[in-house]
């Protein structure tokens, strides 16, 4: 039930600096099976879409080199978080993704919370945490 106090009305879009934009691409749209909704080829970024959520993927700019985020010492997102119909859907995709070139497992299904919720972590190939997660109780 939307909050009718809260000034805003959701989420619009993430964006992600990503350290290989085509690798990063490459997770969403052919491993999760996201579209390409747009971009912006002189940043450059990539707008990619589930159908639901959009993230921008910004490119990293490599000239004096980068910094890989770090969760605990760093100020910004920790990661991203997607939803999954099922349990079995969790475990489908975990296993499709761990084996996806340049993933990185953080851990597999397990439980989190005392609702019967799973979740696992990985880092995409550009080095964004993402958490694949199924809620019981939605």
């Amino acid at each position: 039930m939307p909050d009718t106090s809260a000034l805003t009305t959701g989420v619009d879009h993430v964006g992600l600096t990503v350290s290989d934009i085509e690798l990063s691409r490459a997770f969403f749209v052919d491993c999760l099976g996201w579209k390409v909704v747009g971009g912006n080829p002189g940043y450059p970024a990539v707008f990619v879409s589930d159908g639901t959520s959009v993230l921008t993927l910004w490119q990293v700019d490599h000239t004096d080199g980068y910094v890989p985020f770090d969760r605990r010492k760093n100020i910004g997102l920790h990661h991203l978080a997607l939803r999954v119909p099922s349990e079995d859907a969790l475990h489908a995709l975990f296993t499709h993704v761990a084996s996806w070139p340049g993933v990185e497992v953080e851990f597999a299904p397990e439980p989190v919370g005392q609702a019967g919720n799973k979740h696992c972590f990985v880092r995409e190939p550009g080095g964004a945490r993402v958490e694949f997660r199924f809620n019981a109780s939605a």
